[in-house]
This record gives C-alpha cells, structure tokens and sequence, in this order.
C-alpha cells in the first residue's frame, strides 16, 4: 500500500485535528450512533492515543469499544478521479461508518487500511464515524489475558474475598505485555486520490555489480497502458531508465546507501500520461554469512535500542517532532540501530531513518505469546492466521525502506516449555516472512530469558537475538554471577555458528537516585551493570550487537513491579540521560560500525 503523496496527479486531504468522541460498551457500540451525531460526545484530538488527553481515570482505563466523529466536505476538484479514506493505524480494531454506509473493519491495531470512497462522492457534507475496540485477548496480537489473569503479581487464587472481588467487581483487560495498551486513531488520517488507471504499489530491489548499482524493479498497476521508470540521484539528476512494468535499471558508478551515511535515490514512476508517484530507495546489500551480518559486504555491529512510540500526552500516537528529537538523540549517543518494539511503528518513522541512515529491525505486534508455561500457547491461544496476516502487511507496507535490513517475527513467546510446539508454530511464519520480502533480508524471532538449552527455534532463525536480564530480573544485584552466567550461556550460542546478539538488557533505574555503592535502581548499578555485561560481549567474534532496554522510560499498567512505568530507558520519558546514558555515548562513539570484531 503506497504511502498517500501530493503531486501533480494526486491530492491529499488531512482529516487530523479535534474530532468527536464518545466511549462505548465493552462488547458492542450503539450503531445508531452512525446515523447522526453522537449523543454525548467529549473533544478528543487525532492522531493521538485517547487514554491520556483527557484527566478522566475511567477514559485512561477504558477498555472495549469507543467511537470517533467528525465532518468533511469533499472538494469539486475531485471529480473524475478515484478518492480513498486511508487510516495510518487504529488499535486495535475499527468500524468504519460514512454517513448511513458501512465501508468495512480492519483488524491490527500497527499497520495502515484503506477504503475507496468513489461511489460516495457526492457534494455537501459527510459525517465519518470509527468506531474502536482496545480490547486485547488470546484472539490479537498483541496478546492479552483472558479471565481477569494480571501479567504482573499474583491474584492469589483460592481465597474467598478476592474470588468474590472478582465477581462483583468490573472485570479488566489485562495485556500479556509490560507497555501501557495506548488505544484510539493513533496515526493519520487522509482523503486522497489518484487517476481512474493508476499506479496501485512499486517494489524496489536493489543490488549491485561491482561499481554498479542494479535496480530490479515491478509497478503494479489498475488500468491500461506504458509504465514509465526514471531514476534519479539525489541532485535530482536522472541515472536510470527503463519502460514497462517490470524491468531492471543499472545505476553506473553507485553510491552505498550506509548506516550513518545514508544516499537516497528516487524511482520516479509515470503510468500512461496521468499517474505519477515517486519512491526513494538505497543501493544496498544485506546478507547473513556464516557469524557475520554484513551490511554492503561488511560486517556491521548494532549499537542501539529496543523503543516504544510512547511520549506524554500523545500516547502512541504519531509526533513527528519527538521522531525527529529521538534520532538526534540517537545520533549524540552514537547509536545506529534501534528494535521497532515490540509493533511495527508510524511509516514516517521509517522515512526519517532512510534520510538519517539509522538501521532498523522491523518487528510485528507478536509479544504475550507466552503463557508462563502453564498451557500451551499455541494451543489455546488464536492467533496464527493473524500473525500471518501481519506478517504480509508488514513487509508489504515497508519492503522499500532502506534503513529496514530485519525482519522480527515475534517477541518472547514461549520457545522453552513447548519446544516442539513453538517450532512447528514459527518455522511457517520464518518461511512466510522470507517468501514475503522481496529484497531476501534475514529473520529473526526475539527470545525470552529461558532454558537456551531446549529452545530450537531461536537458533533455526538467520540471526539468533536474545533477551537477558542477568544481574537484574535473574541474580539481581550480584553482578559478578551475572557474568558468570552470561559467560555460561555464551559458550552454548558460540557453538550455534549463526550470529548473536542482545536485543533486551537492562536495569530499571530512578532519575535522581544514586548510590555509593551502585545498588539496584540507583543511576551507578545501570551504569556498573551496563560496564560488566559489555565487556564479556566484547570477548566474543560471532557477537554482532547490543540493543538496551530501553531507549527511554515508558508507559506501562500499573503494578506492583513498576513505579510510573518501566524506568530502564538510558533517557528519562522526557528524554533527558542519566547516567549509562553518558557511558554508552562514549562508548559507542569508540565502536565503528563496521569491522568492530574483524
């Protein structure tokens, strides 16, 4: 699905601002509703999560359905073109209404849907309505609990007051994961056109040959006619040129798209003499071989994050500005890498990692597959067609991104107590993912802190990526057992062959609170902690990364284990560093990107 372009035969219109709003049953909405305007409806900003725009408890820990309403007018300049209602993200599930016609649903609360709006384009205004469902369950991803079951903490199952509580009291939607479920129109929403006969997607595949670069390219069209392929540098130069729909373009004298030195090309795409649509792409390679994940023929080391697109205010929702703060902050940390944790995030994200080089490992909304070994998840739980489902809109959606060089089919399901299970289960999802991606690029799943020993999945994917809390959630505080047992594990993935590296690992710590002797939650045991894992991973060749948990602290449901969120972030929700922060950038501004263990 291409990303909506203004251009000289397209039109884009932004529905963004200050909508209606009114929240719902937790199973069902009242679908008159649609039919005029709500009965009592509150302002509610879009895009943005509705949890905490306004000072309501019961709004932050709503669950279950609430609808969204605002009017439009449609310009007269529209006429004769195809028109399409196109929503960035809405979590998790929509309903979408204009006037008294139902146009569809979508599923997925991380990934973009559409709906054509030709046959409704008639003048005067037009009521749109969306209705959204938060709810999270064994059905979605990502996962939630089922039964009033807390993710953190024990309910103390068995004792007669609390059995009661459950029973009189309103239930809640526990998620399966430790982020806060920000819900509503996360992402934008737009009006926009395109030509009767027009271009419907573009698939760039970039390689090279020697000097060359080599641009193997396919344009899916609606309608009759010549498609037309130009390519252009970025001074706007054309280097490249080619007719019809497939073809393939050689680039003389290419330039590298690279982490940090990023060089962006534009395949600018003409169909007949009325659509025209342009998309940037890099001349790059990426292959796994043997240990090494080598990025243009060279081994490349991730120094960076796992992050979450959580801010205050805005939630989930899409801030541009704060994208653009956190690859400066990225860049002044000498990171060039971060996780797309644990969902796929806004396109703009992606656009703006192209233009700045930051390398990214794109991962769908697969956390909570994990049942705490008690059932079987991939029994119970019923989300395998789902899973597949976004693993195509995934790939689909990002497949010409540069910065994108993995693919994350899940995060921490349970690889240990069913192994077998969790094989059969992921290895069709590995060849899915792999059968998606035109460019080839590795997968990857992300596991948990669990019996390495037994888990067979994680090491049958390209790059084996690993989360590990020793010294923290596992020998808390004894950071000299910690290494012992990182050292131990070690040894057993040295024998796998496959590249490595830590995807999660990490200390909650308190900005403000230090400590002598570097104990558990002040600014020094991060640090200190941070310091003594590094420098076991640095003894290791086949070690390719470090990702922290996290980038910044964020948002989580409230808990006996988490004080106004998960506080592991090098950055404070505000973005500004405490301590560990200072030690990785110097760090990490020591750490080439490429060769760092040749």
């Amino acid at each position: 699905m291409l990303y909506p372009k203004m251009n000289r035969s397209r039109m884009v219109f932004d529905l963004g601002g200050v909508w209606d709003f009114q929240t719902a049953g937790a199973d069902s909405w009242p679908h008159e509703w649609a039919q005029g305007p709500l009965p009592a409806p509150m302002t509610m900003a879009v895009p943005a999560s509705y949890n905490d725009q306004k000072d309501d408890v019961n709004l932050r820990a709503h669950y279950g359905w609430a609808v969204y309403q605002r009017t439009f007018s449609i310009p007269e300049q529209v006429t004769g073109q195809r028109l399409w209602l196109r929503f960035g993200a809405v979590t998790h599930a929509a309903q979408v209404w204009i006037d008294d016609h139902y146009l569809g649903e979508h599923k997925g609360g991380f990934l973009p849907f559409e709906f054509e709006l030709t046959d409704y384009t008639m003048s005067g205004e037009h009521r749109l309505t969306v209705a959204v469902d938060n709810r999270v369950d064994f059905s979605t991803l990502p996962v939630g609990n089922e039964g009033g079951v807390a993710f953190f903490g024990s309910d103390n199952p068995g004792i007669p007051s609390i059995e009661l509580a459950k029973t009189r009291c309103r239930p809640q939607n526990r998620p399966n994961f430790d982020f806060f479920n920000y819900a509503g129109i996360t992402r934008p929403v737009v009006l926009y056109t395109t030509p009767w006969d027009y271009i419907k997607d573009i698939t760039v595949i970039p390689g090279v040959d020697g000097d060359n670069g080599i641009v193997d390219y396919a344009v899916e069209t609606r309608g009759r006619g010549e498609v037309r392929v130009t390519i252009l540098d970025q001074g706007g130069r054309a280097v490249g040129f080619a007719t019809g729909a497939k073809g393939r373009i050689t680039i003389l004298n290419a330039k590298r798209w690279n982490p940090g030195a990023p060089y962006l090309y534009r395949a600018e795409v003409a169909f007949q003499d009325d659509d025209l649509y342009e998309v940037s792409f890099g001349i790059r390679t990426v292959k796994v071989e043997g240990d090494k994940f080598l990025i243009n023929g060279r081994p490349f080391y991730f120094k960076g994050f796992g992050k979450h697109e959580d801010s205050f205010f805005h939630g989930r929702g899409l801030d541009q500005c704060l994208n653009v703060k956190d690859v400066s902050l990225m860049r002044w940390l000498g990171a060039n890498s971060f996780r797309t944790s644990h969902y796929p995030y806004a396109e703009e994200m992606y656009d703006l990692c192209d233009r700045e080089g930051i390398v990214v490992i794109d991962e769908v909304p697969a956390v909570g597959i994990n049942a705490g070994g008690a059932q079987n998840p991939y029994e119970v739980m019923r989300i395998k067609g789902h899973h597949g489902d976004v693993i195509r809109d995934m790939i689909a959606r990002d497949k010409n991104h540069p910065c994108v060089v993995m693919w994350s089919i899940a995060n921490e399901p349970d690889t240990e107590h069913f192994p077998q299970a969790a094989y059969d289960y992921f290895k069709p999802l590995y060849d899915l993912a792999h059968a998606c991606d035109p460019q080839g690029r590795p997968v990857t799943l992300v596991c948990c802190q669990n019996d390495y020993t037994k888990d067979i999945i994680t090491r049958a994917m390209d790059v084996c990526c690993v989360n590990r809390y020793y010294g923290w959630y596992n020998l808390s505080g004894d950071l000299d057992a910690a290494c012992d047992a990182w050292n131990t594990e070690l040894d057993f993935w040295a024998g796998t062959g496959k590249p490595v590296m830590v995807t999660e690992y990490g200390a909650d710590t308190y900005p403000g609170v230090h400590n002598a002797n570097g104990e558990m939650f002040s600014e020094e045991y991060q640090a200190d902690y941070y310091s003594r894992i590094n420098a076991e991973l640095d003894k290791r060749p086949f070690f390719v990364g470090e990702q922290v948990w996290n980038f910044a602290d964020f948002a989580t449901i409230q808990g006996p284990m988490r004080v106004d969120g998960n506080k592991k972030g090098l950055l404070t929700r505000d973005r500004r560093p405490k301590l560990a922060a200072h030690y990785f950038r110097k760090r990490w501004h020591g750490i080439p990107d490429f060769g760092y263990k040749a």
